[in-house]
């Protein structure tokens, strides 16, 4: 069993990234990064898929989801099950027209070492299924408060809902207009302001090939809603005052400072929610000097709590790096849940560092989703 080990997240997360100045859409700001090496020995790649996928998790069992692409893939095509679009009926005569159907692709785990130094694995699903994975087993000792389902299923099932990147408002027309810098190998995806994804690839060629992929990944509700609800962002300009700047040399140093200056309120305000999170990091599979990871937050309530995987080198710098926003709910989950198994499941001692009784935390198991946990008194 892999191990997982409670860090701080690297304060060198974007080591070797240099941010850029800002891009506005409405609703939605790009900042982009930019890398003065590029590394040159990983590279990446999509492949796309054009239906619903079917994921082997091995002994875990399956999962089938909407896979849009993964980053090294294969697939077979001749003869594989295919699933119907919506519900038809058929009386299955002789000679009668095929049922409207979209065929199931085939994964191997969602990490699978492919060839001696070639790894595939499905953008955000590692991380995805770490924070499903959470705890899924359900209570580790049968008190009497849960349900029988609880000790005999855990949490199966446990579904929590995304968006696609179409679907976010502003965010298709913005990754189409916006300028690639030259070097850039990452971007900082913020709706009205609250970041909503980061990604980083090692090799500008790389991102220039996945950059349309960006509105094929999954995006939270909560970010879905800013950029459905709220109005236009302001954009940061840079103002280089007239006085002082007597030659070409000087207004050149003048618009380092103020880019320079934007750098650091964006590292240090705007990202700084991703950057300072307590997060526990699991490593997943060794690729030569690299390693992919996964890594969960501690789960804060009311403060930005991301999700994510890497690919780090054997300094510990990122050279890949995917995260997902969790909504204020789906935080709220993830923090009953890891106090719950602090506390063993003991849901007396649970409510206590709460400082509320037991009634008022299965309340909130109620309303958090995880009513069917708990056993119903007559």
């Amino acid at each position: 069993m892999t191990s997982y080990s409670k860090v701080h997240a690297p304060a060198d997360l974007f080591d070797g990234l240099r941010t850029r100045p800002s891009q506005v859409w409405g609703a939605v700001r790009l900042v982009p990064l930019v890398r003065a090496e590029p590394v040159e020995d990983l590279r990446l790649h999509p492949r796309i898929h054009p239906g619903p996928g079917v994921v082997d998790l091995g002994r875990k069992g399956s999962y089938c989801s909407y896979i849009p692409h993964s980053f090294v893939a294969e697939w077979s095509g001749d003869g594989s099950p295919a699933a119907a679009y919506g519900t038809q009926l058929a009386e299955g005569r002789p000679g009668q027209e095929p049922v409207a159907a979209v065929g199931l692709h085939f994964h191997r785990r969602m990490a699978r070492q492919e060839a001696r130094r070639r790894q595939r694995f499905l953008p955000l699903h590692l991380a995805l299924e770490g924070y499903l994975a959470l705890h899924f087993g359900g209570p580790t000792i049968a008190w009497e408060e849960w349900s029988r389902q609880a000790v005999r299923q855990g949490l199966s099932p446990r579904v929590e809902a995304a968006y696609l990147g179409l679907q976010v408002p502003g965010l298709a027309d913005a990754l189409s207009v916006f300028e690639i810098h030259p070097g850039q190998c990452g971007v900082l995806v913020y709706l009205a302001d609250a970041l909503a994804a980061a990604f980083v690839v090692p090799h500008p060629e790389d991102y220039r090939t996945l950059h349309p992929t960006l509105v094929q990944d999954l995006y939270g509700d909560l970010v879905h809603h800013y950029a459905t609800l709220m109005p236009p962002v302001s954009d940061f300009r840079a103002h280089i005052a007239g006085t002082g700047v007597r030659s070409l040399g000087e207004l050149r140093a003048a618009a380092a400072e103020q880019t320079d200056r934007w750098a650091e309120f964006h590292d240090t305000t705007m990202a700084a929610g991703l950057v300072e999170q307590e997060s526990v990091w699991q490593p997943v599979r060794r690729m030569g000097r690299f390693t992919l990871c996964r890594f969960l937050p501690e789960f804060r309530p009311k403060q930005d709590n991301h999700i994510g995987e890497a690919i780090v080198d054997e300094h510990g710098r990122t050279v890949y790096l995917k995260t997902f926003r969790l909504s204020e709910t789906q935080v709220r989950r993830g923090f009953l849940l890891s106090r719950l198994a602090a506390h063993d499941w003991h849901l007396a001692d649970t409510a206590a560092e709460f400082g509320i009784d037991s009634a008022a935390l299965a309340l909130r198991l109620e309303t958090a989703g995880f009513g069917h946990l708990l056993r119903q008194r007559r």
